[in-house]
């Protein structure tokens, strides 16, 4: 029989490890991914996965060192009328994320490429949103709520092992079987 042996401490066990939306409030996060997304009935968005900061529990106690870990996903829906992304929004991303002025991103692979990674300042807003007669509450972070960190040293460490993104397949006209 393996000896078991343990001492009680809970000075550990953190409270805010449930999946409820994250309390209104600031919070300092590193942008985990960004990926295209669809729902079943078609409307697309670029999903962003963002993870509140384990690195900074001493420095924000009530935030980052309550909610470390914590995912909250933000989605940029394309416009049905133009059937593009918000881009004047993204812009506050980017600049949040340091991105140098005047960088040329030709492509949504750079775009998510540019972000893997980085450290930005969000505002979160917890919100009631109805549906079918049915209120969930959600966490919201609008474009505008993107800051710069004010924290630039990035020691997050990240659970899964996560790779950078891969760059999308190059298909031709010659490729398809039609």
């Amino acid at each position: 029989m393996a000896e078991f042996n343990l001492t009680t401490d809970y000075s550990k066990n953190n409270e805010g490890n449930g999946y409820d939306p994250l309390p209104t409030g600031e919070y300092e996060v590193v942008i985990n991914h960004v990926q295209e997304a669809a729902t079943p009935s078609g409307a697309e968005s670029l999903q962003f996965d963002l993870i509140v900061r384990n690195d900074l529990d001493a420095a924000l106690p009530a935030s980052n060192g309550k909610y470390h870990n914590r995912h909250v996903f933000v989605d940029n829906w394309k416009r049905k009328k133009t059937n593009q992304y918000d881009m004047d929004g993204l812009q506050y991303i980017l600049e949040a994320a340091k991105i140098p002025e005047g960088t040329q991103i030709n492509s949504i692979q750079d775009f998510m490429n540019a972000l893997y990674h980085k450290p930005v300042n969000v505002y979160v807003k917890k919100e009631n949103e109805e549906y079918n007669g049915s209120v969930t509450e959600r966490n919201r972070v609008a474009p505008w709520n993107f800051k710069g960190t004010k924290y630039p040293q990035l020691a997050h460490q990240f659970k899964e092992t996560s790779s950078a993104p891969t760059p999308a397949p190059t298909v031709t006209n010659s490729d398809l079987p039609f």
